[in-house]
């Protein structure tokens, strides 16, 4: 008869901090430059090249330690981490062992109605190493080293979690918090914010840990969950038949969803730590501490409840605004624009939402401005253009970004406002289309549909629907009244 069985789950997650220079050097950490075009003497590793701390490292890794409830170590250093990897150019990586920089935080989760809390043990920074790329054709490995010396913090959780839903519960509320404190863009597809899972099982109701497995290569919260339940089943299926589960990190590959072993896992004696030389101790004044602590911007719940008192939107538009930072900065940004929330919000939830779908587009991505949105918005306030012209024009900008008075203007589209040429048009609509007529005038109000239908086609709807339902009301009562 099979045991029951019990998952325990910590996560070790590096997260890149946005900021424009690495963590030791000036070189540049934008993401896709050609091969090793960003990069110079100290994060290539060269004899005699020296490290300076970048300040807005340590202010992005505070403001990441206060967010999460960390206590702050004000006198923290720096450790080299000693291994030999081809994209390693020094053969040690400069890290905190130690003193990190933050300790003992804790995060609040939310997981099918339920609450509970994931401790953090510390958030250190270091820096990341560099890229191999390997070509299969010639059979080789190729380094680039840009990424090499781009500022992380690693977030290191306590083992508290029991299920992948607790995991992408804490990642996306970990993803969320760096997001609004603009620490880091969190895009897992980039590599800037990536999760390591160590994972045992032990028997329902055991104290004692199991023994730990490290997956690696885990870049969707998509591959998380599917390696977590890979890994489980393969730790059960080999005590279930008497095996004994080893230390070691593996690999995990999504595409055939299967891991496989790398090396035996290391312990920290293992990397024979030391202090780093050439940096000196860190000092966290009090004074700096609350500069960082009064900087720190409004989250997600504070923003939904003062969407909540301020603006007239359902509660289930402010939950889906304030998931994304951008989608936020959206919505506050074109309502300081003049536009009107409920209007905002609705052009947020339906026309976003749908092309955001349509064209597989995550909340962080969206790329046009609250200025066009808000030029928009008044377009369709001011009767320029109609709803239908409107949405169209939308697609346009959701997309291009394009002005949309420019665009409304270059292309023709506002809406119609000479009566006399409209009705023109309806007087031909009402003679070509007697059926429709003897229908409303039968009694069959819904008939008038048809009639407007054909009026907006005529003026390639550049008219005032509301207008063109009111004049073809009115020609149909005169031809009632005859």
């Amino acid at each position: 008869m099979s045991k029951n069985y019990e998952t325990v789950i910590g996560l070790e997650v590096h997260v890149e901090l946005a900021t424009k220079t690495k963590i030791f050097c000036g070189c540049s950490t934008a993401f896709g430059g050609a091969p090793n075009t960003h990069t110079c003497p100290v994060c290539t590793g060269m004899p005699g090249s020296l490290p300076v701390l970048n300040k807005g490292v340590v202010e992005k890794a505070l403001s990441v330690g206060l967010a999460t409830n960390c206590k702050i170590i004000q006198n923290c250093k720096f450790d080299r981490k000693n291994y030999f990897y081809p994209d390693n150019p020094q053969n040690y990586q400069i890290s905190q062992l130690y003193y990190p920089i933050c300790r003992d935080g804790k995060v609040e989760i939310e997981v099918n109605g339920n609450k509970k809390y994931v401790r953090i043990h510390e958030i250190h920074m270091e820096e990341d190493a560099g890229k191999l790329v390997h070509d299969p054709f010639t059979d080789s490995s190729l380094v680039d080293f840009n990424r090499s010396g781009v500022p992380l913090i690693e977030i290191v959780s306590e083992p508290d979690m029991r299920s992948a839903d607790e995991v992408i519960a804490y990642l996306e509320t970990l993803r969320e918090t760096i997001q609004y404190l603009g620490a880091s863009d969190c895009k897992l597809n980039e590599g800037s914010m990536r999760a390591d899972v160590n994972l045992s099982v032990r028997e329902a109701g055991s104290e004692e840990f199991g023994t730990r497995t490290e997956t690696k290569n885990l870049n969707s919260f998509r591959a998380i969950a599917r390696a977590i339940e890979n890994e489980t089943a393969r730790q059960i299926d080999i005590l279930e038949s008497g095996g004994k589960v080893l230390q070691e990190t593996r690999r995990w590959d999504d595409t055939k969803e299967y891991s496989y072993p790398m090396r035996s896992k290391e312990d920290a004696q293992d990397y024979r730590y030391f202090p780093d030389p050439d940096l000196p101790p860190l000092v966290i004044s009090d004074e700096w501490l609350a500069e960082i602590r009064n900087a720190q911007p409004e989250f997600r719940e504070a923003k939904k409840i003062r969407y909540k008192e301020e603006y007239d939107i359902p509660d289930y538009d402010i939950d889906i605004i304030t998931g994304s930072k951008k989608m936020a900065d959206l919505f506050e940004d074109t309502i300081r624009l003049g536009a009107a929330p409920k209007k905002v919000s609705n052009w947020l939830m339906v026309e976003t939402m749908r092309l955001m779908k349509e064209t597989n587009t995550d909340a962080d991505h969206l790329t046009f401005s609250a200025e066009n949105l808000a030029k928009l918005i008044s377009l369709v306030e001011k009767k320029t253009i109609n709803g239908t012209v409107a949405k169209e024009v939308f697609e346009i900008i959701f997309r291009e970004n394009i002005d949309p008075e420019q665009y409304v203007e270059e292309k023709g589209l506002k809406t119609v406002t000479d009566t006399g040429a409209l009705n023109q048009v309806i007087q031909k609509v009402i003679a070509d289309n007697q059926k429709s007529v003897s229908d409303y005038l039968g009694g069959k109000e819904k008939a008038i549909g048809a009639l407007v239908g054909q009026t907006m086609k005529a003026m390639q709807g550049k008219a005032d629907p509301a207008e063109v339902n009111r004049i073809i009301k009115e020609e149909l009562e005169k031809l009632r009244d005859q």
